[in-house]
């Protein structure tokens, strides 16, 4: 499509003196202020150019959010009023509906005088400025246009990035980042009709010092004001105006511990670089005594990483220095080789000064196994077609003499290198090899220490179409072992060759078909897995890393029922499984997904764990599972391991969330392991979370901003999340709180117990005032509440960055 320019329609020509500006063309009135001529048409003057021609685009300043001063200085001004008179290049008087526009400026006023030389606009009446989005109202404004220099009396104020604003005797423009306002008053608060009205919160103090270009504010003899009631005074204090990150003392977090007390942590945020910063966190704990912490991170082209320490001198509980050491890294670096490439480099230690330390500080450190800690180095590098690690592990095991454990072998180190290869004449190959010295105390794992190597050829000639697929895959496994001591049959050495064969094949089968008026795409698809591997005598072998996979559906179809290296499972048996989903054609979303599978055991496997039996079942448990996403609202799934012969499930999971709205989410999950031995004692839990506005549960929606979007102010929510023990007849772990949005204002009290032992557990309550915009008091049960609240969100949360745009006239 060709555009055709529509030419400008000139004025006529205004009289001497004193015009109607509405009689006046753009291009005259920066002519008569002296700026640069402005064309309705963007071709220049004289261009010869057929209507015809499509016009030519070209990048422009106009929209970006900051103007650099350069091109700020170069922005025509426009002007417009009921009268205008003035001198050519000297001055304009702007009288009537007055309005000045350069840039991102914008004056408004009864009365507008402007001199050009000086480039002094002087506003008299009902004066607005919007500058970039930060709007001040008042009755006077004296300003230099190009420096914002200047003063404005008793005005109003409103800033962009935190939708705060305030009042004051008189605010000084520095420049057009800076500003002092004097006798100032700072909310984000929304004015409500009334004289009597007065905001939930307020900063007043004798002076604030803003800079935009930092976001940060700095108050001098401030107060802050809750309720019309003073709850704390700052001589000198600095406050953000964003998000944006500044040094300076966070807001005090303020906790009870059943077990610490009076928890207080006054922490001191260093905002050292763009991509470094430093926190440090003194802390005091009534009953224990005085600890402090840091934690470090940085953020660099090639590299990342967190470093966190906390150290305890005395704890007067334990009558002994208490530490904990969490660092990550991540990255890595060229090595200059072309044959080698660049080398990955990933770091995480996990230490604590004592095996107390998940008893008495639960949440200290990043470790999803509270007593098993560990400190892993690995080094990845690739050559060619071959990928390459080394590794080392070590575990920090705390020991309850209660309930010992016994501590999971250290690799020191761990090397390994595999290759692969696809489509080689139709065939797949990989190899994988693997040496690792196994590292442990022998009084607690009764067995020898010691190194294992191993490698593992495969190959495999998969058929796959979007109908049907065959894999035929052959697979060698070779393992030696060299132990520092003798095993039980006294031998220092062992190996172990096996091979293993399997088939997977299955069909895919699609229809057309409808439900409830809905219209599906529907999948049947059968699957046939057939795997063999003969019997090896691997009970006198050590067990470093073995373990038995669970029965589901990301293994019933796999070759081996251990995971690790140590046991190679001897099968002769064929899976049959069959899956049928329901597929929206438009999108191919999930709607529902239905999924049985049952293993046919054609010999006894004998393989086992140490301790453990043979399976002889010919005829495994039935594995069901089902999926039903039929609306976003709605999300459920469980599975069922059933057993034939006892007619029961063995092991069940069912979970559902609904969620129909933003800051609406009730979820729960049933779970049953019935006991496979007679060292299982089985379990059946109950877990429910939710984040929900209790205004809704007794009719009353309070001030919603829109159901849709579930915000609103005067909103009161419930949120929590419960796991309860019906073997046990006991609440295991439980949060629980409430949540106030009042507008401006958010508070939060929430109770949390851990449980640290059959008999005891860990509570403690959490409480925060949150000054929407300004500050957070109290502790922060945020972090608390995201991580255990399925799809919790905060309240209030600015997710997108405020643009000028949004307040452009």
């Amino acid at each position: 499509m060709r555009l055709k320019p529509r030419l400008p329609k000139l004025p006529a020509a205004p009289q001497a003196g004193l015009f109607t500006l509405s009689t006046l063309a753009s291009v005259a009135l920066a002519a008569l202020i002296g700026g640069p001529a402005v064309a309705a048409d963007p071709r220049p003057p004289g261009t010869n150019t057929p209507d015809n021609q499509p016009l030519q685009l070209k990048r422009s300043l106009q929209l970006q959010e900051a103007l650099p001063g350069a091109a700020r200085g170069q922005r025509p001004t426009f002007i417009s009023g009921d009268t205008l008179s003035g001198q050519t290049e000297l001055n304009t008087v702007i009288e009537g509906n007055a309005e000045l526009r350069q840039g991102d400026t914008v004056i408004r006023a009864d009365r507008i005088e402007y001199n050009q030389t000086e480039d002094q606009a002087k506003a008299i009446g009902n004066v607005y400025v919007n500058r970039a989005g930060n709007i001040y109202q008042g009755p006077e404004l004296q300003l230099r246009l190009e420096t914002f220099e200047g003063f404005f009396k008793q005005p109003r104020y409103q800033f962009i990035n935190n939708d705060s604003y305030g009042e004051a005797s008189q605010v000084e423009f520095i420049d057009d980042k800076r500003s002092i306002v004097r006798n100032a008053s700072l909310t984000t608060c929304k004015r409500q009709p009334g004289p009597d009205w007065m905001p939930a919160w307020i900063l007043n103090a004798t002076s604030i010092n803003f800079d935009t270009e930092e976001d940060v504010g700095q108050a001098e003899g401030a107060v802050l004001r809750f309720q019309n009631v003073p709850i704390l005074p700052f001589p000198n204090m600095s406050f953000p105006l964003s998000d944006k990150r500044k040094s300076g003392f966070l807001p005090p977090t303020v906790a009870l511990d059943n077990l610490s007390g009076l928890d207080v942590v006054l922490p001191y945020y260093w905002n050292i670089a763009p991509n470094r910063d430093l926190t440090l966190y003194p802390e005091l704990l009534s009953r224990r005594g005085v600890a402090g912490g840091a934690e470090f991170r940085y953020l660099e082209d090639d590299y990342r990483g967190v470093l966190r320490g906390d150290f305890m001198p005395n704890d007067t509980l334990r009558n002994r220095s208490r530490w904990g050491v969490v660092a990550q890294h991540s990255g890595g670096f060229d090595t200059g080789l072309a044959a080698i490439g660049p080398v990955g480099i990933n770091l995480n230690i996990n230490r604590v000064s004592d095996d107390n330390y998940w008893r008495d500080f639960p949440r200290a450190t990043g470790s999803l196994t509270q007593r098993l800690l560990a400190s892993d180095a690995s080094a990845n590098f690739a050559i060619g077609d071959f990928t390459n690690s080394v590794r080392t592990l070590k575990w920090q095991t705390l020991q309850d003499v209660t309930a010992p454990i016994v501590p999971p072998y250290d690799r020191l180190p761990q090397v390994n290198t595999r290759y692969s290869k696809q489509g080689m004449a139709g065939l797949d190959f990989s190899f994988e090899g693997d040496f690792t010295r196994f590292v442990s105390d022998r009084n607690l794992t009764r067995q020898p220490n010691g190194n294992r190597s191993y490698a593992i050829g495969q190959v495999s000639r998969p058929w796959v179409t979007p109908g049907y697929f065959v894999v035929p895959k052959a697979q060698f496994h070779a393992t030696n072992y060299s132990f520092d001591g003798p095993l039980a049959n006294g031998l220092t050495t062992a190996s172990r060759t096996l091979p293993t064969f399997s088939l997977d094949s299955g069909l895919v089968f699609e229809r057309q078909t409808s439900f409830f008026g809905r219209g599906f795409t529907q999948t049947l698809e059968p699957r046939a897995f057939y795997t063999y591997t003969p019997f090896r005598d691997q009970s006198f072998l050590p067990n470093y890393d073995s373990g038995t996979n669970d029965f589901n559906f990301a293994t019933v179809y796999t070759e081996n029922a251990f995971g690790g290296n140590d046991r190679i499972s001897d099968n002769n048996l064929l899976t049959l499984g069959v899956t049928t989903r329901f597929l929206d054609p438009a999108t191919g979303a999930e709607a529902l997904r239905l999924g049985v599978a049952q293993r046919l055991r054609y010999k006894d496997q004998n393989v086992t764990l140490p301790g453990g039996t043979p399976q002889v079942d010919r005829i495994s448990d039935v594995l069901a599972g089902a999926a039903v996403n039929w609306s976003e609202k709605w999300s459920t799934e469980g599975t069922a391991q059933f057993n034939q012969k006892s007619g029961r499930s063995i092991r069940s999971t069912a979970s559902v969330r609904y969620a129909p709205t933003n800051y609406r989410v009730v979820s729960a999950a049933y779970r049953l392991q019935r006991p496979t031995s007679t060292l299982d004692q089985g379990s059946e839990q109950v877990d429910i979370g939710f984040q929900w506005p209790i205004n809704d549960l007794f009719g009353d929606r309070g001030n919603d901003l829109g159901y849709g979007k579930g915000l609103g102010e005067g909103r009161w929510y419930g949120v929590g999340r419960l796991n309860y023990s019906l073997k046990d007849s006991k609440l295991v772990d439980s949060i629980l709180g409430l949540e106030y949005d009042g507008g401006c204002w958010l508070g939060r009290i929430v109770l949390e117990r851990l449980q640290r032992s059959v008999n005891s557990a860990n509570q403690r309550i959490l409480f925060q005032l949150e000054f929407v915009g300004f500050s957070r008091l109290g502790s922060n049960p945020l972090k608390t509440l995201r991580d255990n609240i399925p799809r919790y969100q905060y309240l209030r949360e600015q997710t997108t960055t405020p643009s000028r745009f949004s307040r452009y006239d």
